[in-house]
């Protein structure tokens, strides 16, 4: 054995030498791919700024080209200018200029003094006739946007970014110029809020060379023309792409990453020094080839020491072997399913119970993870054991589940941790036994039982039962709602003390069903009555039917009693009978409640020669509270009006609301028209305060007109018809007043005179 041994030392040795060599070229390999890579991140990294600094900017100079597009088309428009100034300044500056880091807009005429100003109502006294943009559309060499050249604001004083456009005449002829501004200082905020690491710049300029902006490097190059720089002429000629050249400014070496933005005459670039691109790597390179010798050092070394350890573990290996077959011969023998699972839920050891009851063969046990051997479900179940079970709390609990045959077998599992010398659990010890024969027994019984009490407890009916005694046994949910009473307070109390039903009528005491039920030993039907909550004295209007509990003699041994809470179906059949007939704003009588109460009035008056009159009501102006105030006040205004008109007639007369801001009311029983005329002079009086709507004072006037009932027709159609033609002449003459229909091509009489109101809608303030 030695002599092999030592020539495969020896032979292990050449390897390792070969082995380390091998690690010094992967090294000198991986240092110069760690600098081209070094190179092509920053390359990347420049290249994605350039971009998402191109995206935002074009979408800015986007943004603000279209507000500046809308204003320039708003006051080319004529009809414009012939409002008045602050609805022009709503229209012109319609809030579409919101870009962040841009000023206020102004509007030139032709002669270049400031004529609208989006910052005030009053324009400032400005006149721009020598900007670069004005002179630009002034000669007509220029379509579109002009982006200026970047000076100092005559208004603030900050530099500023002008972008400007023309407006024209309907002839063509020049009429003006339109202007924003970006503040300079923006850019340096956009700019300064990339974390660009050291050694970065980022500049913006104009095709033509001028500098808009140098970050981080201040204003001190703004408007500065680089022109006849090569590096710029690379720019204008290439569009986008990437160079390394020597700076303009300062000469250094620099990695340049440019792009031109949008469509727009501008050019990005971002600058990185070449030094600080690969100063990571040179310290990186140091480091790696010094690890890399060390490496190949310790290969060599530890070569000798591998040789050593293998035979040790060769030796520990044989013993190893010999102790699990013998622990394994024990564990397969016993009844029980074993098994140990380390940390991380895979398996250590199983013993063959596990090939029984699951089918896995001994061989492929080791390492599976017990989630693949369990199943997504049972795994999931026995997941909350096995967690504190690795926390070092012992588990034994009982688990349901099919075996590999499709047998269920119920069992007792216990986790035991396996704690460390440190008490870091590493793994868990199981055992599961099977308890199925046992645990079907008891299965049997308690589903039984509980078949019974899910039954009960599902119903949506409250369910309540006694014995013979009239003593309660059992409550369930929906009964313990309904009374206030618990399951566990109510058994052993008198029936009659927990459920008794009340009449809707007198509140007197009915005679309890249950109890009929045990007496008459036969079923009794549905009565009707209010049950009252024990605590909150809430009222339950239910139907409840009881019937008798008979042993197998037929001995009446207690009663069961149902009872149905009817309380929202009877509300709710009242609560649609009645907007069958109101009207669900006002509250007041819809047309078909007036059909039958106008068919009534116009046949007693009839009988008793008397008249009554219909008025058509419409109230002045709603259309502007509605526009002005938004519709939930109108419909406020609405119902406070409804509430006026009934203040202002009789019991016995009718108020109903036609639809949208129409009524109608019906005057029975009259002597004549005087009557009607002083209602109608009382409505308008109830009218003539201000309502209060949204916390404003709004006065609101009223057109009607009055029909007459035998002299303008003989049923509630003509009557309608008249009266609503008085009302349209009320309009027409002026608004704020009533009309009297006075026959078929005669004019209607107004029933005030014609000063007595002014038409429209006035807030008080």
């Amino acid at each position: 054995m030695l002599p092999v041994r030592q020539f495969f030392s020896h032979r292990l040795f050449w390897l390792a030498l070969l082995v380390s060599l091998g690690i010094g070229a992967l090294f000198a390999r991986s240092i110069w791919t760690i600098r081209s890579d070094e190179w092509n991140y920053a390359a990347q990294s420049n290249t994605q700024l350039v971009r998402s600094l191109d995206q935002g900017l074009g979408w800015m100079l986007d943004t603000l080209d279209k507000s500046l597009e809308g204003v320039a088309r708003e006051v080319g428009r004529p009809e414009v200018w012939g409002l008045p100034a602050e609805l022009r300044a709503r229209v012109v500056f319609d809030n579409s200029f919101q870009a962040r880091g841009a000023g206020d807009v102004l509007v030139l005429d032709s002669q270049g003094d400031v004529v609208l100003d989006s910052a005030a109502t009053v324009p400032r006294k400005l006149n721009l006739g020598d900007r670069d943009y004005f002179r630009a559309f002034q000669s007509g060499g220029h379509q579109g946007l002009f982006i200026g050249q970047p000076v100092p604001s005559r208004a603030t004083g900050l530099n500023i970014l002008p972008l400007a456009r023309g407006y024209y005449h309907p002839d063509g002829s020049f009429a003006g110029v339109v202007v924003a501004a970006i503040r300079l200082s923006y850019f340096n905020e956009i700019f300064g809020a990339l974390d660009l690491g050291p050694y970065h710049g980022i500049n913006l300029l104009r095709s033509d060379g001028v500098v808009i902006s140098r970050f981080p490097y201040g204003d001190l190059d703004v408007g500065r023309s680089l022109a006849d720089s090569p590096n710029i002429r690379r720019f204008q000629q290439e569009g986008s792409g990437m160079l390394v050249a020597n700076a303009a400014v300062d000469g250094a070496e620099r990695l340049y990453t440019f792009r031109h933005v949008g469509n727009y005459p501008l050019i990005l670039n971002v600058s990185q020094s070449t030094d600080s691109i690969l100063a990571r790597w040179y310290r990186s390179a140091w480091g790696l080839g010094a690890f890399a010798l060390l490496l190949m050092a310790s290969c060599v070394g530890l070569a000798a020491l591998f040789v050593r350890e293998l035979t040790l573990r060769q030796q520990v290996s044989a013993r190893l072997r010999e102790a699990e077959h013998n622990t394994r011969t024990i564990l397969d023998n016993m009844p029980s399913m074993i098994g140990y699972w380390d940390d991380g839920l895979r398996n250590r050891f199983a013993n063959k119970a596990y090939f029984e009851w699951f089918g896995v063969q001994a061989e492929k046990m080791p390492g599976m993870h017990l989630s693949d051997l369990l199943g997504a479900d049972l795994f999931a179940h026995n997941k909350p054991f096995l967690d504190r079970a690795l926390q070092g709390e012992p588990q034994v609990f009982e688990c349901t589940f099919s075996d590999v045959h499709g047998v269920a077998r119920h069992a007792m599992a216990s986790y035991l941790p396996d704690p460390d010398e440190t008490g870091k659990v590493r793994g868990v010890f199981v055992q599961v036994t099977d308890i199925s024969d046992r645990k079907r027994l008891e299965d049997e019984q308690f589903n039984e039982k509980e078949r019974m009490r899910l039954t009960l407890q599902s119903i949506g009916d409250a369910v309540v039962s006694a014995d013979a005694r009239g003593q309660v046994t059992y409550l369930n949910p929906v009964a313990e709602r309904l009374t206030g009473w618990q399951a566990f307070d109510a058994a052993g109390h008198n029936v009659d003390e927990v459920v008794h039903l009340r009449s809707p009528e007198d509140e007197s005491r009915h005679i309890s069903p249950l109890r009929q039920a045990m007496e008459q030993g036969a079923a009794v039907e549905a009565v009707r009555g209010v049950v009252v909550h024990r605590t909150s004295g809430q009222r339950f209007l239910v139907e409840e039917t009881s019937s008798p509990i008979t042993d197998r003699h037929g001995a009446v041994t207690g009663a069961v009693a149902v009872l149905r809470d009817v309380t929202e179906s009877v509300a709710m059949a009242e609560r649609m009978a009645h907007l069958a007939q109101y009207d669900a704003l006002t509250d007041l009588p819809n047309r078909v409640l007036l059909q039958d109460r106008a068919q009534l009035a116009i046949a007693q008056a009839r009988r008793d020669g008397k008249s009554l009159a219909v008025m058509y009501l419409d109230l002045d102006g709603f259309k502007a509270v509605n526009d002005s105030l938004g519709h939930d006040v109108g419909d406020h205004l609405l119902a406070q009006f409804a509430q006026r008109l009934k203040a202002a007639v009789r019991a016995t007369d009718t108020v109903c609301r036609q639809g949208g801001d129409e009524f109608v009311v019906l005057l029975p029983g009259l002597d004549g028209s005087a009557p009607a005329c002083n209602v109608a002079r009382k409505i308008l009086a109830a009218c003539d305060a201000p309502f209060e709507l949204a916390g404003e004072w709004v006065r609101v006037g009223l057109s009607g007109g009055i029909a007459l009932y035998p002299e303008h027709g003989d049923t509630l159609d003509a009557l309608s018809r008249h009266a609503d033609s008085a009302m349209y002449a009320a309009k027409h003459s002026g608004r704020r007043r009533f009309m009297l229909y006075a026959g078929e091509g005669a004019e209607p009489v107004p029933v005030l005179p014609d000063a007595a109101a002014e038409p429209g809608v006035e807030v008080a303030i």
